[in-house]
């Protein structure tokens, strides 16, 4: 292995592909680590996957994907003529009931709400881009790089400098697939075919301080080596409809909350 060069999945490869398949996140030296960042140091590797009687890091890491992938949608689903500047993932818990970008849209959408048939084609392109299997890839660039990447985007150039003035080398950690660049917490699955089912179900406006209207759109998603009966899927679909609050799940008195999810 290379230094620098070798990930945890180039680790993966010379073992199975079972290893290769099913790996979800990698623990280097008992810190998490995404399956395609270098490695930079001699050190011990762990697998982690979704089968993992504690799979709490690798379902974060799900979700925080998911939404990754709901912002590269997002942000190609409108024509030229429309605006569409990406605000932020919320970190949100898997508890909540759904995975969620928020975005600012054209004002000219402002009375635009999106209906059944405009969810259902932004879940299609989802779908298109999880059947490419990109890597999601990690990126530590300098800030000044990081500024020109997010050039047009004045949330991601604010959330830039903030990062690069937490280290001494002011280094922005980046996350990418295919061509979409995005700033994410991290760490992030090893690629989008690991997503099956995959349904951006809900937009919601928000209350901003300024001028643009703020939407919240959301999802759900379950992995590919993972199978949900219709009954159970239904249940969740409904359920992450509903409005997430940021940090934590809405409260809700309506009796469908599920905690325990029998799989197939």
């Amino acid at each position: 292995m290379n230094k620098g060069l070798s990930t945890p999945y180039s680790c993966a490869m010379h073992l199975s592909e079972w290893y290769t398949k099913r790996s979800v996140l990698a623990l280097v030296d008992e810190q998490l680590w995404d399956m395609y960042r270098p490695l930079t140091h001699s050190c011990e590797i762990q697998f982690l996957t979704f089968k993992d009687e504690d799979a709490e890091e690798v379902n974060k890491a799900y979700w925080r994907s998911c939404a990754m992938i709901l912002g590269c949608v997002l942000e190609q689903a409108f024509k030229d003529e429309y605006s569409v500047t990406l605000v932020k993932a919320p970190e949100v818990p898997v508890t909540s009931g759904a995975f969620c970008y928020d975005v600012m849209l054209d004002s000219k959408l402002d009375a635009w709400t999106p209906d059944e048939e405009s969810l259902r084609s932004l879940s299609k392109d989802a779908f298109r881009l999880i059947q490419k299997d990109l890597p999601f890839e990690v990126l530590d660039v300098d800030a000044k790089v990081a500024l020109e990447i997010f050039e047009y985007n004045k949330f991601k150039q604010d959330m830039v400098e903030e990062r690069a003035s937490q280290n001494s080398k002011g280094v922005v950690t980046v996350h990418r697939f295919g061509d979409f660049v995005d700033i994410s917490e991290g760490p992030h699955i090893s690629r989008t075919s690991l997503c099956d089912q995959y349904e951006v179900t809900a937009a919601h406006n928000l209350q901003s301080s300024q001028s643009e209207l703020r939407r919240r759109f959301q999802g759900i998603s379950v992995p590919h080596h993972l199978k949900l009966y219709h009954t159970i899927w239904h249940r969740l679909r409904k359920r992450s409809q509903k409005l997430i609050s940021e940090g934590r799940p809405k409260e809700t008195n309506d009796g469908n909350e599920i905690t325990n999810i029998e799989l197939a």
